[in-house]
């Protein structure tokens, strides 16, 4: 057999090489660009769990509002807003109805802040319509979002009460709408758009 025969019978050691080495950089290519496609995989659920998480905060946050309960000239019912808190009589849950706080009961005082470990929470206790002749439940505490700044809020007076928004309300009546704002820190990259919710009761006196 010839020289070229020879040849033509396998590679060389160095063809091989070659050829490795050649297989390992697509490899490696090929690794790197599974791992930034699961990285970017994994940020972008995160980000669309954290809108989806804003987004039902949101929607929770407008139904509860708008469900505010005025009261009645004999008997406002409280509501005491601050810049930082809300506290207001509302529709209760029907969740919260069908685990034994039973039908008799159909409002809850609910409290909007952060605390300080940086959680929106919404923290709410049945709000009875007679005087309680048995201890009053314990408050119930939901967490709405995590690593949050803060929220601010703010109200919308009518124009008899010399219209505007103000940082505070202890007024017996409702205010026309209110202002959510929610903030998150430096580095977090959420941004939240403020939010304006209108109670839809109202007391014929308002």
């Amino acid at each position: 057999m010839n020289a070229a025969g020879r040849r033509q019978a396998g590679f060389t050691l160095l063809e091989i090489l070659v050829a490795l080495v050649v297989l390992g950089f697509l490899v490696v290519g090929l690794a790197e660009g599974t791992r930034f496609g699961l990285r970017a995989w994994d940020v972008q659920t995160k980000l669309v769990g954290r809108r989806a998480d804003m987004d039902g905060m949101e929607r929770l946050l407008r139904n509860l509002i708008a469900d505010a309960n005025p009261g009645d000239p004999s008997e406002p019912l409280p509501f005491s807003g601050r810049l930082h808190a809300l506290t207001f009589v509302g529709r209760l849950p029907m969740s919260a109805m069908s685990v034994g706080i039973g039908p008799a009961i159909r409002d809850a005082e609910f409290t909007l802040a952060v605390n300080g470990d940086h959680r929106l929470t919404l923290r709410w206790r049945p709000h009875p319509h007679a005087e309680r002749l048995t201890p009053q439940p314990p408050t119930t505490e939901t967490v709405l979002l995590e690593g949050v700044d803060q929220i601010t809020f703010g109200y919308q007076r009518r124009p008899a009460q010399g219209g505007g928004w103000i940082d505070s309300w202890e007024l017996p009546t409702l205010p026309v709408a209110i202002r959510i704002t929610v903030t998150f820190p430096k580095e977090d990259n959420r941004h939240w758009p403020t939010m304006v919710a209108a109670p839809m009761l109202s007391r014929t006196d308002q």
